[in-house]
């Protein structure tokens, strides 16, 4: 191809057919067919293998070394970064939605940047900046609200206009663009090269690497890794690092206890150009255009451009796949809307010499978020996988917080949405994989409008009422692989509409939801709320109690029938888990957790409960439907159906009892709504389910009752200031810090785990704290909304950020909930938070870039205010805890 001038476009449809092109441009390795002699036989034993020598398997080994773990061996099938990391475009970018990839992409850059001085291996790094696109007025608020987290994180960036995108970068045809994002300090590097660099290193430290070296599986034994089993012989380890890429999933299951990582790869196309007759300058901002779905970087003088197409094409579904990654097909005909957009951004490129158009294996994961930390089933089985195509930019940073793992036993950053026990059994399917991996490679470049929902996989675990409401316009979002509802649209609405709204803006279900909350106050509303994980925990003597009342933050020594709102915590007092109780009799106990917790919190428990056959835990989340009566007239409903007192003196809150509804017994009632209003959750066995709806909504016609969904729960339990676990909630928020104490009995005599750190924050102080903030200056209508994630401003200066809001149908006010922190205005160093330091503060939320003033609360409002009344009548200042 040296020789050919070739248009671009012109020759796509010849090339394509012509296989001497092909030929001629097909990227080769020279691989030598006789494998070169082993000249360092493998140890017999180590303390941790790492399998994979890309850029995530030399990362761990680098930062293993750095917290002073020696005794590490690196096993490559091939030869080091000859994988995914040796095809990787090298952009090193921290545009990132998510405030923990964009710490990550922060730190692989600050890594990057000193690697060649500390190693003397050319990275090939370059601080080239880059500018992200906008095409539609949707996409730059999509960039302001990324332009607003980067801004407090230090990371320079601004929004600029098309004109000095053109002045950054001449070649890019501007005339379709309203604006765009430009990021500094991003840079570009040879990835291939950071990881040689990082394994240099790590040798340097100690590690031990061996190439041409095969994982066949894992050895394990009483649920804990005792070795490797290689094409070498074996070596006997205590950790195991499954850093093998798109080979993870295989690699997962070979072993005699199968660890599912749910990953799946997809050929992703980039093309080389020569270079330009005048070669671009190395310093040119790398482009990334997400509306035209593409990237464009300088490549020695000429362009590297890539995308991800709408119709990806899955690879390896049955699980064959190459040694070394050779250069796969070039599919040019597939390729072309790619070409097309590159030729659209710029124009100039017409003539110029293509050198080859490259194809390559990426690993995708279900969600489009990578996947690290310990296995659930064993014990120190660790991965880190499935980048995404940003494994370059999440390489430093994903290295250290899984090192960090594994040293401290914590990273030093809630990992929660990373963590490889957000996902179940259930999204390991090749078929799910396969399908869910069409849909989420062309999301990588859409725009992520909030509260949008997977389309693929879905309908995989549903309640036995979900035809029920389906037919009655239940409109479906999933959680954990579980449907649940959003709300529910009354007929006569325009269906198609509602589903296509996607807006930064006031959402076309508005309305519904408010008169579904409407409802839930004045009436009687029913929430399907099946898809909550639930445990029974069980024993012959008291091994139940004891060992609960060790791992549990409150007093479980109630008398039987009450329900208790605890948690577990971890030694620094942090949520692991937030949960309701109900002791069904001396020795039996019914634990209700978030649905994203089913795996989280079964290997928690299961890691700290004693192996003693009297005591069992049984997961008991499909066995029971839950239906959630919300609103005043819930007690009308259940005493009607169930002939027995429900009145508060004979059923009080926080109370569970088992009896009978319609023909059904053996119903779990429990006086509890997880939204601060009144009403009750049963807990239904499934076969009964349809009967006890049924009558339910029959016997309520007469007060109003109502189907509604979790849109209306959410704004019902934000407004109560209810913090929810996954949300506001983490490993590293503490019940001291959420105004929770009273969830905690820190005298219940006998010790609990996180019990030191909650003395130790009772009596210095916290450092953060839990607030709730009404937006005052905002106008719902015309005004961007709040959603989470957005930065807080006290007196000017940045203290956090919220972490899940609603609009309060109440209050007719936005309400966000969130951390402030204090900092020292000189040092910087964080100081204690009081009450004093939130109530004299005056408060912004930060929105795209936009300050609206909010009034700051600790406490909610007293049931006097949840009357319904003007804006301007609401007195802001009367409050009490309930």
């Amino acid at each position: 191809a040296a020789g050919m001038f070739l248009r671009l476009l012109s020759d796509v449809r010849w090339r394509a057919a012509n296989p001497k092109w092909r030929r001629m441009t097909c990227f080769r390795r020279s691989t030598s067919s006789t494998a070169e002699p082993h000249p360092v036989p493998l140890p017999a034993q180590a303390q941790v293998v790492i399998c994979g020598g890309g850029i995530m398997g030399t990362s761990v080994a680098y930062h293993l070394s750095k917290m002073g773990w020696k005794d590490i061996v690196l096993l490559e099938q091939g030869r080091l970064a000859a994988g995914t990391t040796r095809f990787c475009a090298g952009i090193v970018s921290t545009a990132r939605h998510m405030s923990l990839e964009l710490k990550m992409a922060d730190y692989s850059n600050k890594l990057y940047q000193q690697l060649e001085q500390e190693t003397g291996v050319k990275t090939g790094y370059t601080k080239s900046g880059s500018i992200s696109l906008a095409q539609t007025q949707d996409r730059l608020i999509s960039l302001k609200r990324i332009a607003s987290s980067l801004s407090v994180m230090g990371i320079p960036c601004e929004i600029i206009t098309p004109k000095q995108v053109a002045q950054l970068h001449p070649l890019i045809n501007i005339h379709d663009l309203v604006g765009a994002m430009y990021v500094p300090e991003d840079a570009l590097v040879t990835s291939a090269n950071v990881s040689l660099a990082l394994a240099t290193a790590a040798s340097r430290n100690g590690v031990q690497i061996h190439e041409r070296t095969s994982v066949s599986h894992v050895l394990v034994q009483k649920g804990r890794v005792t070795g490797v089993e290689t094409d070498r012989g074996q070596i006997q380890c205590q950790y195991f690092v499954n850093c093998a890429g798109q080979w993870a999933y295989e690699l997962g299951h070979s072993g005699e206890e199968p660890v599912n990582i749910p990953l799946h790869a997809c050929e992703h196309f980039y093309l080389l150009t020569h270079p330009l007759k005048e070669p671009l300058a190395s310093n040119l901002p790398t482009i990334v255009d997400p509306d035209g779905r593409i990237y464009i970087r300088n490549w020695q003088g000429g362009i590297l451009s890539g995308g991800f197409e709408k119709n990806p094409k899955p690879l390896f579904t049955e699980g064959r796949n190459q040694l070394e990654i050779q250069n796969l097909q070039e599919d040019w005909d597939h390729f072309e809307p790619l070409l097309s957009a590159l030729l659209r951004r710029m124009p100039d490129l017409e003539a110029l010499q293509i050198m080859q158009l490259v194809n390559c294996p990426e690993s995708f994961t279900p969600d489009m978020r990578c996947i690290m930390g310990e296995s659930p089933t064993v014990r120190g089985y660790f991965v880190l996988a499935g980048m995404n195509s940003a494994g370059i930019s999440y390489g430093g940073g994903a290295g250290k917080y899984l090192a960090e793992w594994m040293v401290n036993g914590y990273p030093s950053q809630n990992v929660w949405p990373l963590d490889l026990k957000r996902f179940g059994t259930l999204q390991s399917s090749r078929t799910f994989l396969r399908h869910r991996v069409m849909e989420v490679m062309p999301l990588m470049c859409d725009l992520k409008v909030p509260r949008w929902d997977f389309q693929t996989g879905r309908q995989l675990r549903t309640s036995p009422l979900y035809d029920r409401l389906d037919a009655q316009g239940a409109r479906w979002m999933e959680k954990h692989g579980f449907e649940r509802v959003k709300y529910f649209v009354p007929p006569g609405k325009d269906l198609l509409d509602l589903d296509q709204s996607k807006t930064f803006y006031k959402p076309d279900w508005f309305d519904i939801v408010g008169s579904e909350v409407k409802c839930c106050k004045e009436a009687v509303c029913v929430i399907d709320m099946s898809s909550f994980t639930k445990f029974e925990i069980s024993s012959t003597g008291d091994q139940a109690l004891e060992s609960l009342q060790y791992l549990f933050s409150n007093d479980l020594d109630v008398p039987v029938g009450h329900v208790v709102h605890t948690g577990m915590l971890n030694e620094k007092g942090g949520y692991e888990n937030d949960c309701s109780i109900a002791r069904l009799s001396k020795r039996s106990f019914f634990m209700i957790s978030p649905t994203d917790q089913q795996v989280h919190c079964w290997a928690w428990l299961k890691n700290r409960l004693p192996d003693d056959s009297n005591l069992t835990m049984e997961d008991v989340t499909w066995k029971y439907t839950a239906l959630n009566l919300i609103g005043p007239r819930a007690v009308d409903v259940l005493s009607e159906l169930s002939y027995a007192p429900i009145t508060p003196e004979h059923f009080p809150s926080l109370f569970c009892k088992e009896m009978s509804v319609g023909y059904a017994n053996g119903i779990r009632v429990m006086s509890i709504t997880h939204t601060g209003e009144p009403g009750f959750m049963l807990y239904i066995p499934i076969e009964y389910a349809l009967h006890v709806y049924n009558e339910v909504m029959n016997m309520g016609q007469k007060y109003g009752i109502r189907n509604a969904g979790y849109y209306a729960l959410r704004s019902l339990r934000i407004e109560k200031f209810f913090a929810f676990w996954g949300q506001d909630l983490d490993a590293f928020t503490t019940p001291m810090e959420c105004g929770r104490e009273f969830q905690v009995k820190l005298e219940k005599g006998m010790q609990f785990v996180g019990q030191e750190a909650l003395l130790e924050q009772k009596q210095n102080g916290v450092y953060k704290r839990f607030t709730m903030f009404i937006l005052e200056d905002h106008d719902t209508d015309m005004d961007l909304w709040p959603w989470w994630g957005e930065p807080i401003f006290r007196n000017g200066r940045y203290v956090g950020k919220t972490t899940s809001s609603a609009y309060s149908y109440t209050l007719e006010r936005h309400v966000c909930l969130g951390f402030v922190q204090h900092f020292d205005e000189k040092t910087g160093e964080e100081l204690v938070v009081t009450t004093d330091f939130i109530n004299q503060g005056e408060y912004e939320i930060d929105i795209a870039g936009q300050r609206f003033q909010a009034k700051a609360k600790l406490y909610p409002f007293s049931s006097l205010f949840t009357h319904r009344r003007r804006k301007d009548e609401v007195e802001l200042s009367g409050y009490q805890r309930e």
